[in-house]
């Protein structure tokens, strides 16, 4: 089923965004600062971001709230559209994504999580409780946060992807 008028939206819409990416992981940031390439969750957002938007910053940061918020902070200084985190979504006491962006958004995307975990549900099972990914609007910057496995990030690019430049467009409404 489609709609017509959401048809008509997505065909005005920006091809092109610009984007921010964040990689939270204390282990990968360790490896990040010694020049170990080992962010394929990162690796996956930036060749996905690359066709056919503009890569702005891409940030590997170790799981803490003020560095996460600064981050963030400085890429909305570089005038990015959207902001895709991966990692630091779980439940575990260094996983402090959710709560650090929460208190921030403007505005939720609810339909983005149910929908990630929807996906997740019909693919891992009742394993998809676990999953937190997120949606919202903070300072005029659309903000998505995604688990950080790979298989995570190709799903929630699966869902963002068609949809990013109508994001967008209604974003600047």
């Amino acid at each position: 089923m489609t709609s017509t008028s959401m048809e008509e939206h997505k065909k005005g819409s920006p091809k092109q965004v610009k984007v921010g990416i964040i990689t939270l992981s204390d282990s990968k940031y360790q490896d990040f600062l010694s020049s170990k390439d080992t962010d394929v969750s990162g690796s996956l957002l930036i060749d996905f971001i690359k066709k056919p938007h503009q890569l702005v910053d891409y940030q590997v940061i170790p799981d803490d709230p003020e560095k996460l918020t600064s981050t963030l902070r400085d890429m909305i200084s570089k005038n990015v559209e959207v902001i895709i985190t991966t990692g630091g979504t779980g439940i575990g006491k260094r996983d402090i994504t959710i709560e650090t962006l929460k208190p921030l958004f403007r505005k939720e995307l609810n339909g983005f999580g149910e929908i990630f975990r929807y996906e997740s549900y019909l693919e891992l099972g009742t394993g998809a409780i676990l999953s937190r990914a997120t949606a919202g609007v903070y300072d005029s910057t659309l903000i998505f946060s995604l688990p950080g496995s790979p298989n995570a990030v190709k799903l929630g690019l699966k869902i963002i992807g068609p949809e990013l430049g109508h994001l967008v467009r209604h974003l600047k409404e």
